[in-house]
């Protein structure tokens, strides 16, 4: 079943039911904690054909097959990597006899446990190739559709459908598990995530596990108003609590659940189920009320625009206010920058990415095409580079197709191609590469021989170019029309030919960009023609222009446009750009070079000013400067750079102590504070700590050399994911992020014995046990571990924590402390040993 069957097939039925929940089945009929789940099914394969013939039975359209964890990254922790092929084709067998051609048979795919660089150590081709094994054994083995399930990163979802889409045209399904914020554990928000599956050529998206129907109506919704695909709801039966005989159960009955589950069919779901703590009984409740219910639910508005990155979203009309592309990150005439290309530095690069968005740019261009250096290679390093310091969508600027796809491939968001033309079979080539990852595109007017000869002949390439982007599947919202600006010096008509373009495109409905250096080549005081031509593009329709936001005459122009245009929001906007001039007297000075504004403080501020000067210059430490960079490098995450700036600042004479407590700290701790808030997400909370860890490592000689640290009298920290479960992302950072705080941390790993835990805590004299768990089947582990702690009169608190996890289980197992995330962590675990 290919992708436009699957979705007429759930718009045929209106609403589509799934299967519910199967780990807490299997645990009640025997499946041993910490079994590998896919080998037990085979040698027990009746109780999993009970369990989902009774889901067919009860009405489900679709069943998962039971390959959740079939890949071989996740088989190879039970030394079952090589048995891939057999393993997923017998549990197809299963499912598809379970069906018994009553229900489509769904290949079920999940995380693999490791993570992706620069987090982890997996490499994003090693990823896709992972996927591809699985996903081909899958669709030999009959599987009418693919299901992507309870994944917490996108990219990893963009690595499993570009698998797909290189093995098959199977239809595939993707489904996310979203935070009590409303953001994956990666920091996706919802809409994002729907926006990039659904360009990238999804066939349904939407949202499972996590929590209960009526904690992700608003989720469902975010997904529905930016999506024309099916909407996918698999939640949870509630929260999890402890049951009187210590099993793990759920909070919510099966009448709550079908009752809650109208909101989610009103926001817009239409393929609906149930995961953890449900069972066939959820399902025939919910299939019996909603059977051929329809939903107005809002959905995709037409004519509007998306680009994002990996935790932001950028939507825009051809009504909007106008956008500046910040162009910067270009070598071209730049001959620093190039240089330090040429030498692997990217400290420019960076500086231009924070310095672009806190101008007011929506979008980085991205070019590093030079001679002297191999421009895939650069692209990619860059791109790994800048990714974690801006939330900002890219523009991806090459002619090289190698270059491009590679690129197109690794950025986790939905980018912007610069550019497309009709000029040697450029758009045969890269036109799939648009349709393949779901970007959006520059149509630049340019043809076999080159510029066009007239206005007639630039828009018929417009008009071709746009044809042969409907042939390859794109839309009218993917294109945006380059104006192609040339110089007045040259053809006195230059200007009002774009602006005819700009006009022309809008009448098409298009979205145009332009870049403006061209418009005034060769002429004096150029800054007032690229602004007097902006502002006139911009009242034409113009919705983008590649520049340089720091240019303070035009980008304020281009502001003040939309206030007297009356665009939305343009008057707040106009005067939080104007409040970086407080007490200042703007003045436009007509400078040599005529770009720069001349800014100078108030006269009332003169005298204070001119005082302040002297103390100023007297008072900065020198060292100031060294702290601050290693502070930055923290906050950045700057791994690549805080070993050596940590060393310099100690030759600068910075005592290691200072840079321990007064700088570190501060800063990680600062971290933790932006990602409580939600402006740091979990690739910037690791990047940091891993970089504090590095600057650590080389004080801590110098601390013990002063006297300054003592292994003794820190607090010992057991910590371990509990038996059964295999994942131990968060628990990795929880330890990271402890020690960098002074304890000593004893990491056991994951998957490890009650036993052991207690064991461990006891003879290294620990003062905190630390547990993590992902999965509700073995979070009944971490109340063994309490009971077996005081069984064994072990003195150390226990704090438990994880995805699955809930303050209130903490208190209803007898835990000491409850920990929301790795930050949060460290203040709980402080927290305790002062009360003790």
């Amino acid at each position: 079943m290919n992708r436009e069957e699957l979705i007429k097939f759930i718009n045929d039925k209106k609403i589509v039911f799934l299967d519910g929940g199967t780990g807490t089945f299997l645990m009640k009929r025997g499946l041993p904690a910490g079994a590998c789940t896919e080998q037990w099914l085979i040698e027990h394969e009746d109780v999993i054909k009970e369990l989902q013939s009774a889901y067919v039975a009860a009405g489900s359209d679709i069943i998962y097959a039971p390959t959740f964890t079939g890949n071989r990254i996740k088989l190879k922790n039970f030394g079952l990597e090589d048995k891939v092929t057999e393993i997923n084709t017998e549990l197809v067998r299963i499912a598809k006899e379970s069906a018994a051609g009553k229900a489509l048979v769904a290949g079920d795919i999940t995380m693999t446990g490791r993570q992706l660089k620069p987090m982890g150590d997996l490499d994003f081709e090693e990823l896709i190739d992972v996927y591809k094994e699985q996903i081909k054994v899958l669709v030999d083995a009959g599987v009418d559709l693919l299901v992507v399930e309870t994944m917490l990163s996108l990219q990893e979802c963009r690595a499993a459908l570009i698998a797909a889409k290189e093995v098959s045209d199977i239809a595939v399904m993707v489904t996310l598990s979203f935070e009590a914020d409303g953001r994956t554990l990666f920091g996706t928000d919802a809409k994002t995530a729907a926006i990039v599956l659904e360009s990238m050529g999804a066939a349904a998206i939407g949202t499972n596990c996590g929590t209960g129907p009526d904690k992700i109506v608003n989720i469902v919704k975010e997904i529905a108003s930016v999506t024309s695909i099916p909407v996918i709801a698999k939640p949870n039966a509630g929260l999890p609590v402890m049951n009187p005989d210590g099993s793990t159960g759920y909070d919510m009955d099966c009448d709550t659940f079908v009752t809650e589950m109208e909101n989610i069919l009103k926001a817009g779901a239409t393929v609906i189920g149930g995961c953890c703590g449900t069972d066939p009984d959820y399902i025939k409740g919910i299939h019996d009320k909603y059977a051929g219910f329809e939903s107005d639910a809002p959905r995709k508005p037409e004519g509007i625009r998306y680009l994002t990155s990996e935790r932001e979203t950028v939507a825009f009309s051809l009504n909007d206010p106008f956008m500046i592309v910040g162009e910067r990150i270009n070598p071209t005439g730049k001959k620093k920058l190039q240089a330090e290309l040429r030498e692997g530095k990217l400290d420019m690069v960076c500086d231009f990415v924070s310095q672009q968005e806190s101008d007011g740019a929506a979008i980085l261009d991205v070019n590093v095409g030079m001679s002297g250096i191999d421009e895939k290679q650069m692209m990619s390093d860059v791109l790994d580079e800048i990714m974690p310091l801006t939330s900002l969508p890219l523009c991806i600027d090459t002619s090289d197709e190698a270059t491009m796809e590679m690129a197109l491939r690794k950025y986790p968001g939905r980018a912007l191609i610069n550019s497309i033309s009709l000029e040697k079979d450029k758009a045969e080539r890269f036109l799939p590469l648009a349709k393949k990852y779901g970007a959006m595109f520059i149509a630049l007017p340019v043809g076999p021989k080159g510029l066009p000869k007239d206005l007639a002949e630039k828009h018929s390439f417009i008009d071709e170019l746009c044809d042969k982007a409907y042939a390859f599947g794109l839309t009218k919202e993917d294109i945006v029309v380059d104006g192609l600006v040339a110089t007045i010096g040259a053809n006195p008509e230059a200007a009002l030919e774009t602006l005819s373009t700009i006009a022309y495109c809008k009448e098409k409905g298009l979205a145009t960009i332009c870049g403006l250096s061209n418009i005034s080549f060769g002429l004096p005081q150029r800054a007032f023609i690229n602004t007097a031509f902006l502002t006139m593009a911009i009242a034409n329709g113009l919705t983008m222009a590649i520049c340089n936001p720091s240019q303070e005459l035009l980008v304020n122009s281009a502001f003040a446009s939309d206030l007297l245009r009356h665009k939305e929001e343009a008057d707040i906007r106009y005067i939080d750009r104007m409040n970086r001039y407080d007490g200042m007297n703007v003045q436009v000075a007509c400078v040599p070079k005529g770009q720069t504004l001349s800014v100078t403080p108030s006269v009332k501020d003169e005298k204070t000013a001119a005082s302040k000067e002297g103390t100023e210059l007297k008072e900065v430490d020198a060292k100031t400067a060294f702290y601050e960079k290693v502070k930055t490098d923290v906050m950045k995450g700057s791994k690549k750079n805080i070993e050596k700036d940590t060393l310099d600042a100690i030759d600068a004479g910075c005592e290691p102590k200072i840079l321990l407590n007064d700088v570190l700290m501060p800063a990680i701790n600062e971290v933790g504070e932006l990602f409580d808030k939600g402006k740091y997400f979990l690739p910037q909370l690791i990047a940091s700590a891993e970089a504090m860890k590095l600057s650590i490592a080389k004080l801590e000689p110098l601390l013990k050399e002063a006297g300054g640290e003592d292994s003794k009298d820190k607090v010992t920290i057991v910590i371990a994911t509990v038996h059964g479960d295999i994942h131990d992302i968060g628990k990795n950072l929880v330890a990271l992020m402890l020690k960098n705080h002074g304890f000593n941390v004893i990491d056991l790993g994951k998957d490890v014995p009650s036993e052991k835990i207690v064991d461990t805590a006891i003879s290294e004299n620990a003062g905190i046990i630390a547990l993590s768990a992902l999965m509700t089947t073995t979070m009944q582990e971490m109340k063994n571990v309490v009971r077996i702690a005081k069984e064994k009169n072990c003195n150390a608190k226990i704090i438990i924590g994880g995805a699955v996890v809930t303050e209130d289980y903490a208190w209803e197992i007898g835990a000491d402390g409850y920990s929301s995330d790795a930050a949060n962590c460290v203040r709980v675990v402080k927290n305790i040993i002062s009360a003790v």
